[in-house]
């Protein structure tokens, strides 16, 4: 009896927990018995595997081979197993590679030629294994080493960590097992970077009230509805948006490749740049929110994660959709329940809602629709959710400008809008909380600890007893304001700052009545 063991992981959402891959040869009728809760894809996997060793001439026992997958409770899915069954057979005929295979994590499908194939979810299996890139948290203490395809090498590189090697076939993967040759890093992870073309908002003609409004909520990270008959910009404002956002970081990245290759939208690399989500108004709310059978997929508010998420024609949206962006836009993430298991999905993006004012096309700038349907129109938007919009932009079909010669780049507003996050979150570091924008700091926090000007407050308690603000849009217009006076380089917002954010919601309130 021969028996050997190495390291692998299964994914649920964008969390990986370690398996352990077990097989024994011993005495029995030929033939590979698995067992350990694995899907159709792991269960399939015999011949494929069986395949691709007779196929890089290595041995197949010729005898009873049993594979356990440990923990034998936890349910294991994808094809990535393939790679370390294959080695722990292998391993059980071979003592010489025996130390490896024990501190190794192997992801790979593989070809039935023996070359190995992408891995999904790559980045929550390494995290698992190897932690963070400080070496905080996963399994350090038992996988020293991981191997994936080549197929994966751009995004693993994001984590950094000298201890991912990549390989090209289960052949060379076994060599090195023995000690027969050595696998190459995957690399430096600025070389795995690729920059994508984002639209630059030096194409816009003229809306200089329309790019200041959405600066403002760049900079703060606030949310934003834009207002208009059509063609009047909404859409062509709403794709620029990310090209002002600050890039994202190393960690950003990885958080949202994870997401991308959970839902199968990677496109086998690194995400690279702030993404930006423009699902179709007949979006059905588990699309939106995320959902599915036994593994759940991302919805479109997680594959915003760290961008945004641009709704247009909201007014064809149904209610009860729209309605689930309420608790994501709090909490920040998704928790999707199950039988034995929730699976959460991150959900830190900037919503953007897209709608024309009315139900026709204005003809000669005046409305034609009759009183009922003015009446219905915008009522799927409900009062939790417009409460939860920060900035309203109204755009204009009256163009005054036809060339875009000389218009700001994007560049330039992106050098503001770092500039004011930087401000922002200097001041939230030294509150001893972990921010870089107003909008997502606790509204309890910024009224009891950073409140406007005396003259500012005064203000907003009269519009709240007036009835024109509800309590969060109070905490709404204060994180607004902050966002104003970081953009201007101001210590603390006055009344004229609390004003100008007011004007920025209460306009949308008249908008949507």
């Amino acid at each position: 009896m021969a028996l050997a063991s190495t390291r692998s992981a299964t994914v649920e959402g964008v969390a990986a927990q370690m398996v352990t891959v077990e097989a024994n040869v011993g005495a029995g009728l030929p033939g590979m018995h698995m067992v350990g809760l694995g899907d159709a894809a792991v269960k399939e996997s015999r011949e494929r595997i069986r395949t691709a060793i007779a196929n890089s001439s290595l041995a197949w026992p010729r005898t009873k081979i049993m594979v356990s997958l440990s923990p034998a409770h936890l349910p294991k899915a994808g094809s990535h197993f393939d790679l370390p069954i294959a080695l722990a057979v292998l391993g059980s005929l071979d003592p010489r590679a025996h130390e490896r295979l024990a501190t190794t994590m192997f992801l790979g499908e593989l070809a039935l030629d023996g070359a190995l194939r992408r891995a999904e979810g790559v980045l929550p299996m390494l995290l698992a294994a190897l932690g963070t890139a400080d070496g905080a948290g996963g399994a350090g203490n038992t996988v020293k080493t991981v191997v994936v395809p080549r197929a994966n090498a751009e995004e693993a590189a994001l984590l950094g960590r000298r201890e991912v090697l990549v390989a090209d076939s289960l052949a060379q993967v076994w060599r090195w097992c023995i000690g027969e040759v050595e696998l190459e890093g995957v690399g430096a992870p600025e070389a795995s970077i690729r920059k994508a073309d984002v639209p630059d908002f030096r194409d816009i003609a003229g809306m200089s009230e329309e790019r200041e409004a959405l600066e403002v909520a760049a900079a703060g990270g606030h949310h934003v509805m834009m207002i208009g008959p059509p063609g009047s910009g909404k859409s062509m404002l709403a794709e620029r948006l990310p090209s002002i956002l600050p890039p994202l970081t190393v960690e950003e990245m990885v958080e949202v490749t994870a997401i991308h290759a959970a839902a199968g939208t990677s496109g086998g690399g690194a995400v690279a740049a702030r993404p930006f989500v423009a699902p179709h108004p007949s979006i059905t709310r588990a699309a939106l929110t995320g959902g599915g059978g036994a593994n759940p997929v991302p919805g479109a508010v997680s594959l915003a994660h760290r961008g945004v998420l641009f709704l247009d024609e909201a007014s064809e949206i149904p209610a009860h959709v729209l309605d689930g962006l309420r608790i994501p836009l709090e909490k920040r993430e998704v928790r999707l329940s199950r039988l034995r298991s929730d699976v959460v999905y991150p959900a830190d993006f900037q919503l953007v809602l897209a709608a024309n004012p009315c139900a026709c096309e204005r003809k000669r700038g005046k409305c034609v629709c009759t009183s009922p349907v003015r009446a219905r129109h915008l009522r799927n938007v409900s009062g939790p959710l417009r409460d939860r919009i920060d900035v309203v932009v109204r755009t204009s079909g009256d163009a005054t400008v036809v060339s875009a010669e000389g218009a700001e780049p994007s560049s330039a507003i992106a050098e503001r809008v770092l500039a004011a996050r930087e401000r922002a979150s200097a001041r939230w570091t030294r509150a001893g909380i972990e921010e870089s924008v107003n909008g997502r700091v606790s509204p309890t926090l910024i009224r009891r600890c950073f409140p406007a000007r005396e003259s500012a407050m005064a203000f907003l308690e009269t519009e709240l007893a007036l009835g024109e603000l509800t309590q969060r849009g109070v905490d709404r217009c204060l994180k607004l304001a902050w966002t104003l006076a970081d953009l201007e380089g101001v210590d603390v917002p006055d009344i004229d700052h609390v004003d100008r954010a007011m004007a920025l919601r209460t306009s949308h309130a008249k908008a949507v009545a």
